[in-house]
């Protein structure tokens, strides 16, 4: 692969709560969207893993350096009435973009999720993010239309919760 290094993939344990954020943080610099991001290292390690982890990790390393990330977890669809996975975030090492690392962690996530008999993927994109809009059309994903994306967030969800 034109001197593309060997890329190996494993699942994110407790040690890798810092890879995992400074990736997040990358992902959100990519995107023009640093100011959004609050999350620490230790908010991945507090919810990441243990017997009631809310998500998983994908770690795509190069020679032993990390240079891809999916983070998702499972959810499960009414409607159809099975278990799905959603990717919360994709991201690959700028460098590395186009050597089919992001493809690959897809995969492999597709394949985490079929053991525990998950049907479907899902993930949303930002709407400026064209980029990953054409990556995910050209893998064969398709864009729904017919869904939007509501959200409730910070003190307005703290009081409404309370409420």
């Amino acid at each position: 692969m034109n001197g593309t290094p060997d890329i190996s993939l494993r699942l994110a344990g407790p040690p890798d709560a810092e890879t995992i954020h400074e990736m997040i943080v990358a992902l959100a610099q990519a995107t023009n969207s640093a100011s959004k991001v609050s999350s620490t290292a230790s908010d991945f390690s507090r919810f990441g893993f243990g017997d009631k982890a809310f998500f998983e990790a994908l770690i795509a390393e190069a020679d032993g350096r990390p240079i891809g990330l999916c983070l998702y977890f499972y959810t499960f669809s009414t409607w159809l009435g099975e278990p799905g996975i959603y990717v919360q975030d994709l991201y690959v090492n700028e460098d590395l973009r186009g050597a089919g690392v992001g493809r690959r962690l897809l995969q492999e996530t597709a394949r985490r999720g079929r053991k525990r008999h998950a049907s479907h993927l899902r993930l949303t994109v930002d709407h400026d993010n064209t980029s990953a809009s054409h990556f995910y059309a050209h893998i064969g994903m398709h864009h729904r239309t017919e869904e939007d994306t509501y959200h409730i967030g910070g003190q307005a969800f703290l009081e409404w919760a309370n409420g």
